[in-house]
């Protein structure tokens, strides 16, 4: 609800209280145990933000937000509560939404690149260690040298297996690179692959202008990344959520102080961001929330425990509301503690003990005031959604995804030539090339075989020819001695016979 300056209604206590437009992109949080009442309070607050033609991102990692879609009416508590509050002008109303899922099933398909997701979202992704985040920089530094585009993890798994094939030539112009590192990398990649990532890392990938849209009637446009199955892979999760912070940060240009944001960001499960994060991702994420704003970005970080986030982030968070936290352990009473800490203290009661003792629905509240002034904090009760709570039915939300202005964008894959197929192409030749060679070191040696046979036997077929025509020519010589010497004998002999024949005869 929108009260007569453009303020957005969000609870009530014996005052309203407002949303400052130009103080959402100050960025928020929304706290409290499981079953307090965030997800109800995230929806109001998505609600309101559309009503002014700002569009939101937010993840439904239960699956219960697509009921924003419908106009809501015949829920009791929602009736109830309207009427406790005394909200004038609280009717059903269903709101645009473009329903989105990296597994195309919910949703139009979300899609990028390997080359725009990068190196260090990716080791994190992976949960690479500080050395094999080296090496996969290395990888990703030369395919940039080469001309390689890394579009999917097929790209990702021959660059790999090239830069594996020829590391001692690589290491001398870009370091080290480990064997052991990109085995390890590759064993990474096979089980990103089991928890669906092939069908995120693909073409045509997300515009990201594509989230900021309004519809005929200036509403802002919900959309709803279907989280539940995503939820399962945690890791793929705040990674893919983080990337869309960045695309953000990096795509949109400077914008100054607006009054009102280009666009909401609710960051669902947040302590997911920051579990086990490296130092390197935490400053990462610090920049952008800092920076983002300038962007005209307001970003809400949606979790169980204020704890869950570091301090930096946390104290960029100007405007807040906290539902209960249950104090069981030590652990739950720092945070209780801490939470209570966080706010501008009311004297009407204790902080540190109400934050125990809220009821579903109700939270301790505290937004900017026009010249960004941290306000008192209030015990107030949340405004109920104008949709429906709850989600709708398959088929609707299907209805709903094939009128969308971007229906069929998104749903054709492109697999353009990319690493994969120039190296597959470049191996391929290595192995012709390999093959010939293998092939003419054959023949020559099969060439030195038969010389030295040819050798050792006096020539080989000629040789033979030869040795057959010589001991015919020396047969036949030593007949036509033979002969020669037999004539001549016997013609002596016969002469000499027939002469003392004739003298006798005589």
């Amino acid at each position: 609800m929108i009260d007569p300056n453009g303020n957005l209604l969000i609870a009530k206590s014996d005052k309203d209280l407002f949303l400052v437009p130009k103080m959402s992109n100050r960025h928020g949080l929304v706290a409290g145990a499981t079953g307090t009442g965030k997800t109800i309070t995230l929806q109001s607050m998505a609600e309101t933000f559309s009503s002014i033609g700002v569009p939101v991102v937010m993840a439904d990692v239960k699956g219960d937000l697509s009921g924003i879609a419908k106009a809501g009416g015949g829920n009791p508590k929602v009736t109830a509560r309207v009427e406790e509050l005394k909200l004038e002008g609280h009717t059903p109303f269903a709101f645009p939404v473009c329903f989105w899922d990296i597994f195309g099933e919910q949703g139009h398909p979300l899609k990028t690149t390997i080359s725009e997701m990068g190196p260090l979202l990716l080791s994190r992704l992976l949960n690479l260690n500080d050395v094999q985040s080296g090496v996969l920089t290395l990888v990703f530094k030369i395919a940039d040298d080469n001309g390689l585009l890394l579009l999917d993890l097929k790209d990702l798994r021959k660059m790999l297996e090239f830069v594996g094939e020829h590391r001692d030539e690589f290491t001398n112009e870009y370091g080290n690179v480990s064997s052991a590192s990109i085995g390890s990398i590759q064993r990474g990649l096979l089980t990103l692959e089991e928890q669906g990532a092939d069908k995120f890392f693909a073409e045509p990938a997300l515009d990201i202008m594509d989230f900021i849209q309004t519809d005929g009637k200036g509403k802002g446009v919900l959309n709803i990344i279907a989280a539940d199955k995503l939820m399962l892979s945690p890791g793929l999760y705040s990674t893919f959520l983080l990337w869309l912070l960045s695309e953000l940060f990096e795509q949109l240009p400077e914008a100054g102080d607006l009054d009102k944001p280009k666009l909401v960001f609710f960051f669902d499960e947040a302590h997911l961001l920051f579990n086990e994060a490296p130092k390197a991702l935490l400053e990462k994420i610090e920049q952008v929330v800092r920076l983002v704003r300038s962007k005209g970005v307001g970003i809400y970080f949606v979790t169980q425990n204020p704890i869950d986030i570091p301090e930096t982030v946390l104290g960029q968070l100007g405007n807040r509301v906290q539902h209960a936290l249950r104090a069981f352990t030590p652990r739950d009473q720092r945070a209780v503690k801490s939470a209570a800490e966080t706010f501008r203290p009311n004297p009407a009661f204790k902080v540190e003990e109400a934050i125990t003792e809220l009821g579903v629905g109700v939270a301790l509240v505290s937004f900017l005031d026009e010249k960004g002034i941290p306000g008192i904090v209030e015990l107030a009760k949340i405004v109920p959604p104008q949709s429906q709570i709850g989600p709708i039915l398959p088929d609707e939300r299907n209805r709903i995804i094939r009128s969308s202005v971007i229906y069929g964008v998104y749903e054709k894959l492109i697999d353009r030539e990319s690493a994969y197929e120039i190296l597959q192409k470049k191996f391929a030749a290595e192995d012709a090339a390999e093959k010939a060679a293998a092939e003419q070191e054959e023949m020559l040696k099969q060439q030195k075989q038969q010389q030295r046979t040819t050798q050792q036997s006096g020539g080989g077929v000629m040789g033979d020819l030869a040795k057959y025509a010589g001991r015919s020519l020396s047969r036949q010589v030593g007949s036509e001695i033979g002969r020669t010497l037999v004539r001549g004998l016997l013609g002596s002999l016969l002469a000499g016979a027939m002469g003392a024949a004739v003298k006798k005869r005589r």
